[in-house]
């Protein structure tokens, strides 16, 4: 029987490179406790043969744990109907009793009226699912999924009396049905919610040695889709910010980091608002990235520099994009409206050198600079002080 292994499997996809903390927060807390108020604007009803008497709950995760939405029960005849209200598009699990160990991922949508239907022993491994518009491929991707975990398990046993290469080829063999029908479904709709599960298959869980680097151009076309179709929603943000990250770490593994001549990696980090902000957004204008952080003395002395030069080309095609590596956001803002840095755009995961931009730009110490044209390009790196003066009054005179 699969049990929550399925799950774990999905959400793998959104802990890839992450440091502590997930980097897709699916659904606030604090508002599923408030949404939970409302009116009802999902349901979800159908049988679950040999079922009849078991609680079914409808949970929504989050980076503090699990938050109980709905529950009902299943009644002698294995039918149930079970609504609540939700706060928008995420990943919310289905969990069948109290044991807390089977459970199906839907990635609900207000106003889905959901059909299921399974047997106690089908709930997790085969579920038929019907009313919205990622219900079918839910359906038609977990016997698919079913099926590689039961082989992987049965490859698992094999640890230790194989190779690991050898051991490494037939778990990609097995896994290559997962992966082309989530590539399959990721390229004929982009925009389906669905997808949030299907990129897991995707990304390079086993690093970039095995991975096919098309998956990159298909990941940011879902991340672009999710942007357009669900505008505002946290989980089109943190699809964004995802393919980011996985952007910036196959980059630093081709070497082509933070080079001199090299397209930027792009970054997608939250500004204090907590909205999001590009650095690929900036493109047509001079951009320094400053990398600093309050607690970080030499990075306070050179502010005042940068805040020239800043007022002095502003307005002549130039702009600062500051990271900061602080983990407290009183500090880190504190120290912006105390050294008066009046630019717009700063952002930061506040998440110190766990940051993923880090690695992504070979950063050993800051302040540290990366001065980026209006194409992309990296025009020079590690400019401060006098050096960096002269190179933009090379560039604007």
């Amino acid at each position: 029987m699969i049990k929550n292994i399925f799950g774990i499997f999905i959400l793998s996809a959104f802990l890839f490179s992450c440091g502590d903390e997930p980097v897709i927060d699916e659904v606030e807390e604090d508002t599923i406790e408030e949404e939970t108020k409302l009116s009802d604007n999902f349901s979800i009803s159908g049988t679950i043969d040999h079922g009849s008497r078991q609680n079914l709950y409808l949970e929504a995760m989050t980076q503090r744990g699990v938050v109980n939405i709905a529950t009902t029960q299943i009644d002698e005849y294995g039918k149930f109907d079970l609504s609540g209200n939700i706060p928008g598009l995420g990943i919310y699990q289905l969990r069948l009793g109290d044991q807390g160990d089977e459970l199906i991922v839907l990635t609900l949508l207000p106003d889905d009226n959901i059909t299921l239907n399974a047997s106690k022993e089908t709930f997790v491994s085969s579920p038929e699912l019907s009313g919205g518009t990622w219900t079918t491929a839910m359906t038609e991707y977990t016997p698919i999924f079913s099926k590689f975990h039961n082989e992987q398990e049965e490859l698992q046993k094999l640890k230790g009396t194989i190779s690991d290469e050898e051991l490494t080829r037939r778990f990609v063999e097995i896994k290559k049905p997962v992966d082309d029908f989530s590539r399959d479904m990721m390229i004929s709709e982009p925009n389906n919610p669905y997808n949030i599960v299907l990129s897991s298959s995707l990304t390079p869980q086993m690093g970039f040695e095995t991975w096919d680097p098309k998956n990159m151009e298909i990941l940011k076309n879902v991340a672009i889709a999710f942007e357009e179709t669900y505008p505002g929603a946290k989980m089109a943000e943190a699809m964004t910010q995802q393919t980011a990250q996985v952007e910036m770490m196959y980059n630093q593994h081709l070497g082509n980091s933070a080079a001199v001549g090299k397209t930027t990696p792009d970054i997608i980090l939250p500004r204090p608002n907590g909205e999001t902000l590009k650095l690929s957004s900036l493109r047509g204008s001079y951009v320094l990235v400053d990398f600093w952080a309050s607690w970080c003395g030499p990075c306070r002395r050179e502010n005042p520099n940068v805040i020239k030069l800043y007022n002095q080309y502003k307005d002549k095609g130039f702009t600062v994009y500051s990271v900061s590596l602080d983990e407290n956001k009183d500090a880190w803002l504190g120290a912006i409206a105390s050294d008066g840095l009046v630019w717009p755009n700063h952002v930061s995961d506040l998440t110190r050198w766990n940051s993923p931009v880090v690695k992504a730009y070979q950063i050993q110490g800051i302040p540290h600079t990366v001065l980026v044209d209006p194409q992309g390009k990296i025009v020079d790196v590690g400019l401060r002080g006098a050096e960096l003066e002269q190179k933009l009054n090379e560039i604007f005179s």
